[in-house]
């Protein structure tokens, strides 16, 4: 069961039209993004469950489908939009675990935790942010911060430091014993915003 849900996680993945290089290769943007999920969690804690190594795959599942323009372009659209992208994300992760035959309550703790239901006080859901926290920083950061370039340093300490309050304190200290690579451009920002 564990292999067909992750097989089909991975196909739906595969639908994204959207491209991402990476070692001189083409992938699905979505599909990168969902083994780069995968090898953080092995990384980070190996002796995470089977539930919750689907729920890291399916994390960012089909995003594409519920783009950011179909909300208002405002904080409030913003919110709007994440809310409904852990829901759509969390539905679609359910939907193919029960085609590859896993019961009610193997799918519950899915869907939770995809849908960061409780963070702070549910442990997989805390994990799924977690991971999905780390592969920001070590693959996402530097890209989103060259797509903003009207950013200023009080702006991007900011969003360093709401990043790092998501995390948890077992994830903090992953990233400071050297468990995963800064952006080297953005090292001297990262260690100014944790001051």
């Amino acid at each position: 069961m564990f292999n067909k849900v992750i097989t089909l996680i991975d196909e739906a993945n595969n639908q994204d039209p959207n491209t991402e290089q990476h070692n001189g290769e083409s992938f699905p943007k979505e599909y990168l993004y969902s083994q780069r999920m995968s090898e953080m969690l092995t990384r980070f804690k190996p002796d995470a469950d089977e539930l919750m190594q689907i729920a890291v795959r399916a994390q960012h599942i089909q995003r594409w489908k519920s783009p950011r323009s179909d909300f208002e372009m405002n904080k409030q659209g913003y919110h709007q939009w994440r809310s409904a992208l852990y829901i759509f994300h969390a539905s679609l992760a359910v939907e193919l675990m029960k085609q590859a035959g896993f019961n009610d309550t193997d799918q519950n703790r899915v869907y939770n935790a995809v849908a960061k239901k409780d963070i702070k006080r549910n442990p997989d859901s805390q994990l799924v942010e977690d991971v999905a926290s780390l592969v920001f920083i070590e693959h996402y950061m530097l890209g989103f911060a060259s797509a903003k370039p009207d950013y200023n340093e009080e702006k991007w300490i900011g969003i360093i430091r709401r990043t790092w309050q998501k995390m948890s304190d077992e994830a903090h200290e992953f990233v400071l014993t050297g468990n995963i690579t800064l952006p080297t451009p953005l090292v001297g920002l990262i260690h100014k915003a944790l001051e």
